[in-house]
């Protein structure tokens, strides 16, 4: 098996790790009513996206997402928390050192022997959950079920689905396809947008990702024959119909959808096999982006 393989497998294991360990890092996550920034690069940014959606929608205060690079930095917030594998990516160290004394921050990260370990208030590590592989996979996910159980919203259940992901075949026809588009609503968009990012990754799959209302504004008209739309979550109703109707292949999101992620990223892994590519070494990709030395 590759990297990519062996650590998406993996990945049961891991929420769970990060679900017990939620309470012992409650001081360092965002506390109910602060006005909070997630941010990070490329995968981390998909991952701030979903959370950032789900703690609006519980309630817990208000919350952005921003790629590093693209933080506002006339805004005000209580706590920006960092989300990066690596813990070296420029943009996130640059940003957190633009933020030291000024805004409180919380790195979660898989190397505690990285640079970020300085430049933010209040780390996390989730060093079991660290990858040798370029493409992320479990350090994603896992990142996010931490926040998830931080806000009371991770079960038993989630994990379930995540083997049942793993055991479950694939639909017939699906790594056939030639173009494959992801759809979420409310803090699955950034779980359909990683999705994309994976295929696009592992196994130079044309793809793109919407918010499932904006599909029928425009996009669905490459859906035909030989694609496939993949919905995270409730898909809108007739929408699933409406594909049908073009000819293309319809998959409802039937698990919790960070486990549809895990079949996607599966999906990922399949395409580049079918297509005699090896997803542990993307083209023109590096484990995280450096441009230069960054402030501290």
């Amino acid at each position: 098996m590759t990297h990519v393989e062996n650590e998406l497998h993996s990945q049961p294991e891991c929420w769970s790790r990060a679900a017990e360990q939620a309470v012992a890092h409650g001081a360092a996550l965002p506390a109910a009513g602060e006005r909070v920034a997630i941010v990070g690069c490329g995968t981390s940014f998909f991952m701030a996206q979903s959370s950032a959606a789900l703690r609006e929608q519980a309630g817990q205060g208000e919350t952005d997402a921003f790629a590093a690079s693209e933080f506002p930095r006339g805004r005000s917030y209580d706590r920006v928390v960092a989300l990066t594998r690596s813990g070296t990516t420029t943009e996130v160290l640059e940003l957190l050192g633009h933020l030291r004394g000024r805004t409180r921050t919380t790195a979660i990260t898989a190397d505690p022997e990285t640079p970020v370990m300085q430049c933010a208030d209040d780390s996390v590590v989730l060093d079991f959950a660290d990858e040798r592989s370029v493409v992320q996979t479990r350090f994603a996910t896992t990142a996010l079920t931490l926040l998830r159980a931080h806000l009371g919203l991770h079960t038993d259940a989630v994990v379930a689905d995540a083997r049942t992901a793993l055991e479950t075949p694939l639909p017939d026809g699906l790594v056939d396809c030639t173009q494959f588009t992801f759809l979420g609503r409310g803090w699955t968009v950034g779980l359909a947008h990683e999705a994309g990012l994976k295929m696009r990754e592992a196994s130079l799959a044309w793809t793109e990702a919407y918010p499932a209302m904006e599909y029928r504004h425009g996009p669905i008209s490459i859906t035909t024959r030989g694609t496939a739309t993949w919905m995270f979550g409730q898909a809108p109703e007739g929408l699933a119909e409406q594909v049908r109707g073009t000819g293309g292949l319809w998959v409802a999101g039937a698990l919790d959808p960070l486990a549809e992620l895990v079949r996607t990223q599966r999906l990922a892994v399949a395409v580049a096999a079918a297509r005699g590519l090896n997803p542990d070494q993307p083209r023109h990709l590096t484990r995280s982006v450096i441009l230069r030395p960054a402030a501290r």
